[in-house]
């Protein structure tokens, strides 16, 4: 068989490995009735905090500022101001918003006080470590926004906050392998720089998998959607027993703002759903969503989907011998500390209505839509192909 690549330069090599995507569309159908109803459901902070985010203006950040904001809480941004709120517009005026650069200007972060910061920008070890350094006589918590990319090579099925991680690049690495390994190894020491300067009683580091819903520009997942709201024939990658992962980005966003408030410091594996479940299992729970005839060809050949250049389909990706742990990620320590996860149903409708509102244009639709690398696309061509080889 065909060497596998690595999920994360999948990823990049389609150009979606941005580590802070910016939000498109100026409404985001949906999230603001779920975040009354969480706050219904589990009532506002006793305590209010003053909230620094680094970011904010991205894919997480508006989400965490929605619900922080719906908790009684103050939000303070810090961003070079280049990228505008374009989900939750209205609630930016509420927002006080610092303009510098983590590469060499924090001067807005010099002498000023905050209960909780939450590093979303943290790309960069020197960036983390400056900021933290820089705050930790004048901020509470520090909350790093990590990645489970740090556990790479993924090569158990036992992977916990615990696994010992990678901080160092190793040698003899393909350039997908290196990359990966780079990604990891970055937010590894970030992490190590947080605690370093905060100490473990008063940080946080939540490793989110990969997060989807309303409002993420990298795509990744967007194909299921469009996709089994057509109906008809629909092409499913993996074999039988494929594990995937993933979170809805308001699940993760409303926990980071809970673990703030009762200030359970500690490293969290951001990861859903709350059981495990196959890819098969995924799209057949997703297509409850959609009231369409439709019908799934499971293509479980690797080979075959290595030649058709099918690689992965977010929240599936293909296994190998280093990705074999990918998506066998412990949550059960994140579940004890409070990550709740709404159905499945809820994040694919959302994220339909979003793609299909006046949230983002025609042309940023087409240009997905009609993108001849996508599935979307090809998955035609391929499924013929399938079947020319069974029979």
């Amino acid at each position: 068989m065909k060497k596998l690549n690595t999920r994360r330069a999948f990823i990049k090599k389609s150009a979606l490995a941005s580590l802070a995507i910016p939000i498109l569309g100026s409404h985001l159908i949906g999230c603001k009735s779920e975040v009354k109803k969480e706050v219904e459901s589990s009532g506002s902070s006793k305590t209010e905090l003053d909230i620094l985010i680094l970011g904010g203006t991205s894919f997480l950040g508006p989400h965490q500022i929605a619900y922080a904001l719906s908790r009684g809480h103050k939000v303070s941004t810090f961003t070079r101001g280049k990228t505008k709120p374009s989900v939750y517009a209205e609630l930016f005026d509420r927002v006080e918003q610092l303009i510098g650069d983590r590469e060499n200007n924090l001067k807005a972060l010099e002498n000023r006080k905050w209960d909780v910061v939450i590093d979303n920008s943290g790309r960069n070890v020197d960036w983390t470590k400056a900021t933290a350094n820089l705050l930790k006589d004048n901020v509470g918590i520090y909350m790093y926004t990590s990645s489970t990319g740090v556990y790479y090579p993924y090569l158990t099925d036992d992977i916990s906050e615990d696994t010992k991680l990678v901080l160092s690049m190793p040698e003899g690495l393909t350039e997908n392998e290196q990359y990966e390994q780079e990604y990891g190894v970055m937010k590894a020491n970030s992490e190590l720089e947080a605690i370093k300067a905060f100490g473990k009683e008063r940080t946080i580091v939540v490793r989110p998998t990969y997060m989807i819903g309303p409002a993420d520009k990298t795509d990744r997942f967007i194909h299921w959607p469009i996709r089994l709201a057509k109906g008809g024939e629909i092409l499913v990658p993996g074999k039988k027993e494929d594990p995937i992962q993933y979170a809805d980005v308001r699940d993760i966003a409303e926990w980071f703002i809970r673990l703030a408030e009762n200030k359970q410091h500690g490293i969290y594996n951001g990861v859903g759903p709350k059981s495990a479940q196959t890819m098969q299992e995924f799209v057949k729970e997703a297509a409850k969503t959609f009231d369409v005839e439709l019908s799934f060809v499971m293509v479980d050949d690797y080979d075959f989907l290595v030649e058709n250049k099918l690689y992965y389909s977010v929240p599936w990706i293909m296994g190998g011998e280093k990705n074999y742990g990918s998506a066998r990620i412990s949550n059960s320590k994140s579940i004890t500390a409070g990550l709740t996860f709404r159905p499945l149903e809820n994040t694919v409708k959302d994220t339909y209505n979003w793609w299909t509102s006046n949230a983002i244009t025609d042309e940023r639709r087409s240009e997905y839509e009609n993108n001849p690398n996508t599935l979307l696309v090809k998955e035609k061509a391929i499924l013929e192909n399938w079947k020319a080889t069974q029979s």
